[in-house]
């Protein structure tokens, strides 16, 4: 894919290796599928960087824009499924 995610300068390198490590899994998740629990770790630790909601709205609608890739739908997928289940998105 030939696109940028959605990244804030203030973020130190860890940070952004964090945040597009979740964004690589919501990517997996609608090219192959992937685990819950893998999808659930990486958005744990966005929020961890991301605590604020309406960022977190902010960044999904950028990266959603860019690649065509819902994060919401992915993440409410995520947490309505149960543990062991495999995510995949359509």
């Amino acid at each position: 894919m030939e696109y940028q995610y959605p990244l804030d300068h203030t973020w130190s390198t860890d940070e952004i290796i964090d945040v597009i490590h979740f964004f690589e899994q919501i990517e997996q998740a609608y090219e192959k599928g992937i685990e819950r629990e893998r999808l659930m770790t990486a958005y744990r630790r966005f929020k961890e960087i991301v605590p604020s909601k309406s960022e977190e709205k902010q960044l999904f609608a950028q990266f959603e824009e860019e690649s065509g890739y819902s994060s919401y739908r992915t993440v409410k997928k995520a947490r309505e499924a149960s543990e062991g289940d495999r995510i995949r998105m359509k």
